[in-house]
């Protein structure tokens, strides 16, 4: 009867968690309450791919953007909103990649300044800093196949668990281990190179008088 009651109260827990996010695709206070409870998450996604503050602010935007339009789509059974906004994330960030050297049109770059508050320059620049490393990272991992870097951004660089990365890629948490497994194995040793990289080297020790 216990057990009864625990899953009784899971499920009502994911049905008001989506229906929470369902919201956000025509609620204007729901949409607040979420910008303000993820934007940092996002952002900080965001700078370790970017190292621009203004398409920073842009991407940022545009996730939200997309977000807002694909919200009905959100399933709390198969995983939380940070692992679905990533995924979210991911497809805005590589489409952003695609098209580079292209103009971005001015109501985009609008969009981006309008959703920062007075400081959010300041604090986008701040995550742009912090991310350095994890930017070095995601250059590291660049020669991997698509379906293992991606797992491996989601759980080395990004921390989401192997069942959240899963379900922002839209793939079994399965597949996902299986991705991971292949991908460290390929990747042993090189990924311990980069957290060196931001030491600040050892100083070289002085000759002893003659």
């Amino acid at each position: 009867m216990g057990a009864h009651y625990a899953r009784r109260e899971m499920n009502l827990s994911d049905t008001s968690e989506g229906d929470d996010v369902g919201r956000v695709g025509f609620d204007p206070d729901a949409f607040e309450a979420f910008y303000r409870e993820h934007v940092e998450a996002v952002q900080r996604f965001v700078a370790r791919r970017v190292a621009d503050r203004d398409q920073a602010a842009d991407l940022t935007a545009d996730i939200f953007v997309a977000a807002i339009e694909s919200a009905d789509s959100y399933r709390a059974g198969r995983g939380s909103p940070v692992a679905w906004l990533f995924g979210i994330a991911r497809i805005v960030v590589s489409a952003e990649r695609r098209r580079v050297g292209r103009e971005r049109r001015a109501t985009s770059r609008v969009v981006g300044r309008l959703l920062l508050d007075d400081d959010g320059a300041t604090r986008i620049d701040e995550r742009l800093d912090a991310e350095a490393q994890g930017r070095r990272l995601h250059e590291a991992i660049a020669c991997l196949p698509e379906g293992q870097r991606a797992v491996l951004e989601l759980v080395a660089v990004d921390q989401l668990s192997v069942a959240e990365a899963a379900c922002a890629l839209g793939i079994s948490p399965l597949s996902a281990r299986v991705r991971l497994h292949r991908a460290r194995g390929r990747m042993t040793g090189r990924l311990a190179e980069y957290p060196q990289k931001d030491r600040e080297p050892s100083p070289r020790p002085q000759e002893a008088a003659p």
